[in-house]
């Protein structure tokens, strides 16, 4: 997978070390030149572009017609939504992420389909876990092991339907959502949204029975 990361500042540069350490391959946009050799570390062997994320010139060299991923982590908002807009619309990059200060225009952007990280100090691992979705993140493990507390992005096919029929008995339970920035207690009534972030209890023996069910969806 290749990756465009905006943004050479502390968070940004974790990003792109964490995203080539797991293989992908990874160009680091920022307007300073300076900002690489102080960010990144001497053994990078990423590609590096002096430029701006929203000038479709350096998007091009960054290789953005071939980039599965980007993610605008500069310190403006206006220049981190305009680059994330201009990925996913004029390039359709399909997992783009947008690092945002205020987080009331968090909120507005979550609504357009361009997910956020809206508090610096969530740092990389928040950014991760929004261009990959898909993977399950242990949040909480009790001390026997035996009980997680794990987060997931709602799949398409739960949209619209009651979140408590996810559950099983003593297997796994929806206990929380994050939507649009704000988390909310699980109750009876939930109905999903598209862009939900599910934060389930789950015993151990059960992960496969909850990825099954994610997948599955609910006839009810």
């Amino acid at each position: 997978m290749h990756a465009i990361v905006v943004g050479c500042g502390r968070i940004g540069a974790e990003l792109a070390m964490s995203l080539e350490l797991a293989g992908h391959s990874v160009t680091v946009i920022d307007k300073q030149a300076t900002a690489f050799s102080r960010y990144l570390p001497k053994e990078w062997s990423g590609k590096t572009v002096h430029g701006f994320g929203f000038d479709r010139d350096h998007l091009e060299e960054a290789g953005i017609r071939d980039a599965d991923a980007l993610a605008a982590m500069t310190g403006g908002d206006n220049s981190n939504i305009l680059t994330a807009r201009i990925a996913r619309e004029t390039y359709q990059v399909a997992r783009v992420v947008a690092r945002i200060q205020d987080p009331r225009r968090a909120v507005i952007y979550e609504r357009l389909g361009i997910p956020t990280v809206a508090q610096v100090s969530w740092g990389k691992e928040q950014v991760l876990r929004r261009l990959f979705p898909e993977e399950t993140v242990h949040e909480w493990t009790d001390v026997s092991g035996r009980l997680s507390l794990v987060e997931k992005a709602l799949p398409a096919i739960w949209a619209g339907k009651k979140l408590a029929y996810l559950g099983e008995p003593g297997k796994f339970r929806v206990t929380a959502v994050t939507r649009s920035g704000e988390a909310r207690m699980a109750g009876p009534d939930l109905i999903g949204q598209e862009g939900d972030i599910l934060h389930v209890v789950v015993a151990k023996e059960h992960l496969e029975a909850l990825e099954g069910r994610l997948v599955q969806g609910d006839d009810s």
